[in-house]
């Protein structure tokens, strides 16, 4: 596996790295889960801010910063609702991840986490999210070397378990 890629179980709002990803909703202005965490670890500014931001389509990021946490950004990224794959979510959620990665490398960041995006409220099967997420990094990281450090914050053994199995079948051993 690629050594700049990392699973973890735990909390993303505590993460040791320049950037966290929300998976925002549309408003950007916080909601359940993750997105709502986020918020509340990084304190009334980061709603300021993304009320200026004025929202997020699916599939887009948007960048913050941090405030309170210990990342100095935020990259909100919208994924898709669940539709039975009939609205082309595989694709929605591989271009977040892919928009994502892109905007920490137009900010110069070198470590990033990422929840699983779209797999709480939003209904994403998990393990079609995690071959997503795993095979847009893989491809991401083949291309470009500023990233030293990719996290999987994953929430529950059952997400961890599967994260890692995914990585092993995309990355390799």
């Amino acid at each position: 596996m690629d050594k700049r890629v990392q699973i973890v179980e735990g909390d993303i709002t505590k993460q040791q790295v320049d950037a966290i990803v929300n998976a925002a909703n549309t408003s950007l202005l916080g909601g359940g889960g993750v997105d709502g965490a986020i918020h509340r670890a990084a304190g009334p500014e980061l709603l300021e801010e993304t009320r200026k931001i004025g929202g997020c389509p699916t599939g887009e990021a948007r960048v913050s910063k941090g405030y309170r946490l210990p990342a100095k950004w935020v990259i909100h990224t919208v994924g898709p609702v669940w539709a039975g794959g009939k609205k082309n979510e595989d694709h929605l959620l591989a271009i977040c991840y892919r928009n994502a990665l892109m905007a920490a490398r137009d900010l110069g960041i070198k470590t990033i986490a990422f929840p699983s995006i779209s797999t709480g409220a939003y209904g994403f099967p998990l393990e079609r999210a995690a071959e997503i997420a795993m095979g847009e990094t893989k491809a991401f990281l083949d291309g470009d070397k500023t990233l030293t450090k990719v996290v999987f914050v994953c929430f529950g053994e059952k997400a961890l378990n599967l994260y890692h199995v995914t990585a092993k079948k995309v990355f390799g051993e």
